[in-house]
């Protein structure tokens, strides 16, 4: 299996970029295409450029022609359509930049992409405040102390028991519509989250904090 896979998609624009030499293959939707342009990144590192192409304009489309995979079809969102050309291309680790902000139903729709790929690939968001993905049934994670914590039923989940936080969970079941396992604190430097039924989404603060 392939490596890991930086995608810049048409939400708000990163404050600043990761380290490129950390990615085998690095990618963009078209809309993305512009605000890149726009940042001075280096146009050139990208591999591809996918979308339906009616967001983009400019000079740079006979420069990079070669790169352009022309996805017309509209039944299915640019997002979407650049992780199936990814996962052909036998990538299935994938850090997401772009996948919020903007319309807020273009961040669900996105939410809602990633859950349908969650089986084939491993998706990490990353924005301004946070990082956020879907978790498995058993999860260790370090360097998180004093960090915000916030766990999201997509829509619900069994037996949730945490370690690691200010607000322990213990076997809970939760649900999108009734309860609110946001907002907590890692008081520990390891994480650690379990539960038996359902799909968990994990969000987790940029900056520490106390609360």
């Amino acid at each position: 299996m392939k490596d890991k896979v930086l995608l810049f998609i048409n939400g708000d624009a990163p404050k600043s970029f990761p380290d490129l030499e950390n990615y085998d293959l690095i990618a963009c939707t078209d809309g993305a295409f512009h605000y890149l342009k726009e940042l001075g990144f280096p146009l050139d590192k990208l591999d591809f450029i996918s979308g339906d192409f009616d967001s983009h304009i400019g000079s740079d489309e006979n420069v990079y022609q070669d790169k352009f995979i022309h996805t017309p079809d509209q039944e299915r969102t640019d997002f979407y359509k650049a992780l199936e050309i990814i996962l052909e291309k036998g990538y299935k680790n994938v850090d997401v930049f772009g996948g919020s902000g903007g319309e807020q139903d273009h961040f669900l729709g996105n939410l809602t992409v990633a859950f349908g790929f969650k089986n084939q690939m491993k998706i990490q968001f990353f924005d301004e405040f946070s990082e956020y993905y879907f978790i498995p049934e058993s999860f260790i994670m370090n360097g998180v102390k004093d960090k915000m914590i916030s766990l999201y039923p997509f829509p619900s989940v069994e037996n949730i028991t945490t370690k690691g936080l200010k607000w322990e969970l213990n076997n809970i079941n939760a649900n999108m519509t009734t309860d609110m396992l946001t907002r907590n604190l890692a008081i520990e430097d390891e994480l650690s989250i379990e539960y038996k039924k359902g799909d968990l989404l994990l969000f987790i603060g940029n900056k520490k904090r106390n609360i």
